[in-house]
């Protein structure tokens, strides 16, 4: 029979990277710039899914409980991303998509949801959105290891 060795997490070949990671995790969360874009896409993704009882136009049963969705996702995806920091990317990602979604939805959704209102509440906020998620992942490309990498790679010729 084969011994099993038990190590602990100090003795792990991925530690180094690990505490690297939290240590960016901490920094991101503890930014200006960064705490800004959490709380304003908080903000976003909440009037997102308040829209329709906002706009006033929440009789339109199909584009209220899709804002009402895509919001609360939204909201979700780009809350505490800080504490993530390695999976931020793809939930910034994520919540650019549902920017996008917000601005074109009023024309795919079904049903007759085309009025001024859905149209100006959805397009301003689906920006913003988009804005947010983009400059959230702006954000993780600047402190990520792949920018300094390629910092210090500049630095060395």
């Amino acid at each position: 029979m084969t011994e099993r060795m038990h190590t602990t997490m100090e003795t792990h070949p991925d530690v180094l990277e690990m505490r690297e990671r939290f240590v960016l995790a901490e920094r991101a969360a503890a930014t200006q710039a960064g705490q800004a874009v959490e709380a304003m896409a908080l903000i976003t993704g909440l009037y997102m899914a308040a829209s329709p009882w906002i706009a006033g136009f929440n009789g339109l049963t199909t584009l209220a409980v899709t804002n009402l969705i895509a919001g609360v996702a939204y909201a979700l995806l780009m809350s505490g991303f800080g504490h993530a920091y390695e999976r931020t990317h793809a939930r910034a990602w994520a919540a650019a998509l549902i920017g996008i979604w917000m601005i074109i939805s009023p024309w795919v959704v079904a049903g007759n949801v085309i009025t001024t209102r859905t149209i100006i509440s959805n397009v301003v906020a689906g920006a913003v959105g988009l804005c947010l998620a983009l400059a959230a992942t702006a954000a993780n490309r600047a402190g990520g290891p792949r920018h300094r990498n390629r910092a210090a790679g500049m630095m060395g010729r």
